[in-house]
């Protein structure tokens, strides 16, 4: 059974960059990119917690980005050979992600979640950029990280991740 997440980190994080692309030339594009996948990988740890849930995904497959094209507004007819990577692309991921990519506290928090998942047992964890990104990185990823550009696809699944979070409590999203 697979249980890497990797499929699913790199297909969603290349979907927040092409829909939010980077603000300037390669550095920009670079550091936009470390922040989508810093983000993304939070969340992907996040909604696959463990092993199995990670090994599940990868046999039954995250969904695909159809949904969340047409509600960014980036639907506009993939070519064939572009829509493969499309279909691991991880719908809640990439809501997650980019509610983590607007709130500062909320991903910090998250990344505190992470702590004693089957994913970052023994690793030392690092996601400055997404957790305290720098005025480079701001200007960067200026598209990627504007709360109401990225409020239809934050908005899907805000909740979910508030829960995940805080288990059991109420949240007002």
């Amino acid at each position: 059974m697979r249980a890497d997440l990797s499929p699913i980190i790199a297909a969603t994080a290349q979907w927040l960059t092409r829909a939010y692309p980077a603000s300037g030339g390669a550095l920009a594009s670079a550091l936009c990119e470390v922040q989508a996948r810093q983000a993304v990988t939070v969340a992907a740890w996040l909604r696959y917690p463990t092993m199995m849930d990670a090994a599940l995904v990868g046999m039954a497959g995250p969904g695909g980005s159809a949904r969340l094209d047409w509600i960014s507004g980036t639907d506009d007819g993939h070519e064939a050979d572009d829509s493969a990577w499309r279909s691991w692309v991880d719908e809640v991921v990439a809501s997650w992600a980019a509610c983590l990519l607007t709130d500062p506290e909320l991903a910090a928090l998250a990344v505190a979640g992470l702590d004693g998942d089957d994913h970052t047992t023994g690793l030392p964890l690092e996601f400055r950029r997404l957790v305290a990104p720098d005025d480079r990185d701001r200007q960067a990823a200026a598209l990627l990280r504007h709360p109401d550009l990225l409020a239809p696809v934050a908005g899907l699944h805000h909740a979910q991740l508030l829960e995940r979070l805080d288990p059991g409590r109420a949240l007002v999203a």
